[in-house]
């Protein structure tokens, strides 16, 4: 099949079996996990898309349970994947979105399970854990291998961490006084507020950045573009 033709739908509705699309802009791809699938007598191939905008349709069309889908769709990137995860997550709710990738990185792993995605897995897995992630996301659960899982993880912990770094307005107003060299009098002064004050949002400057003394929170709020 050409990246230019949609695979004809047929409706997941029609069977007990576990209706999955395909989605991936390699025909030769596509054809091997149809193989693959085809094996197991609980699931079935209803649909194929080399497009986002084949995906849509064919979803769309065939009803189908699974959704089994690269993120990258074109040599540009990932982004269009991820957004094809959104728009399905949005108009097709109750269909289970696994992604199927060669890209593994901390924050892709963690917006596509933003974006809709019940489970990521590579394409080095083998079939077996790859049937089993299809049938686990088609139940309602996660499906995640190591590596998947190890980035989601480090992806979570960044988020964390920089959901705890964030400063507050008040805060950055006394970061930007604060690199100026002013004292706390000087800044409860410039802000209309009282020394203690002061003194307290820069403790917490410090505590939120990790540091220890006023010029360690300057350095590291310049260099991760605070001020």
């Amino acid at each position: 099949m050409s990246a230019s033709t949609i695979e004809p739908a047929r409706s997941a509705e029609s069977s007990d079996a576990i209706g999955v699309v395909l989605v991936d802009d390699h025909a030769i791809v596509r054809q091997g996990l149809s193989s693959v699938l085809e094996r197991e007598a609980d699931l079935r191939v209803v649909g194929e898309a080399a497009t986002a905008a084949q995906a849509l349709a064919v979803v769309a069309a065939s009803r189908p349970d699974v959704v089994l889908l690269d993120l990258r769709l074109s040599p540009s990137g990932d982004n269009e994947g991820i957004e094809l995860c959104a728009r399905l997550h949005q108009t097709h709710p109750d269909v289970a979105l696994l992604v199927l990738t060669t890209v593994i990185d901390d924050q892709l792993v963690l917006e596509a399970i933003h974006q809709g995605a019940r489970g990521y897995v590579v394409k080095e897995v083998d079939t077996t854990e790859l049937v089993r992630a299809i049938r686990a996301v088609h139940r309602g659960d996660s499906a995640f291998d190591s590596r998947s899982a190890a980035a989601m993880v480090r992806g979570i912990n960044a988020e964390t961490a920089a959901e705890n770094r964030r400063l507050t307005d008040r805060e950055q107003d006394v970061l930007r006084l604060l690199a100026r060299g002013m004292s706390n009098r000087d800044i409860g002064r410039q802000l209309f507020i009282s020394d203690t004050t002061a003194k307290f949002h820069v403790s917490n400057i410090m505590r939120k950045l990790q540091v220890s003394r006023r010029a360690e929170a300057v350095y590291v709020a310049s260099k991760d573009g605070l001020i």
